[in-house]
């Protein structure tokens, strides 16, 4: 499994990656692992300040739908329209491809409450 060294870790299995006062977000390697072939993913929080822990959107998989929950609170600026028609870039490219939502941090202090990668492997097993 792929665990990148340079982003921020969710307990609900949410990655983000911090550039300034942005973040991308998306599910974790083990998460789509765990949720199988993914074969939509919802988002409607376009321009919505969603806050920690918020749902910002749904992925469904063959088997299951999942909420996604925000690992900080932000404001949702863009979401990935490339899952649309190419919800499986979930599953081959968590961390790049699939990334879903494009945030504005609003509240930076939330980021030390999150996992860096050793923690996060740790809380999955790894």
């Amino acid at each position: 499994m792929n665990f990148p060294a340079n982003l921020k870790y969710s307990k609900e299995h949410e990655w983000i990656l911090v550039e300034g006062t942005k973040g991308t977000i998306g599910i974790s390697d083990f998460a789509q692992k765990e949720l199988g072939d993914i074969v939509y993913v919802e988002i409607e929080t376009i321009g919505d300040t969603v806050a920690k822990d918020g749902v910002f959107g749904t992925v469904e998989a063959v088997k299951t739908v999942s909420d996604l929950f925000m690992p900080i609170s932000g404001k949702v600026l863009e979401k990935n329209d490339a899952l649309n028609d190419n919800p499986e870039a979930v599953n081959t490219d968590p961390y790049g491809k699939g990334w879903m939502v494009k945030v504005e941090i609003t509240n930076p202090a939330e980021l030390s409450g999150l996992m860096d990668v050793e923690a996060y492997k740790k809380h999955v097993g790894q």
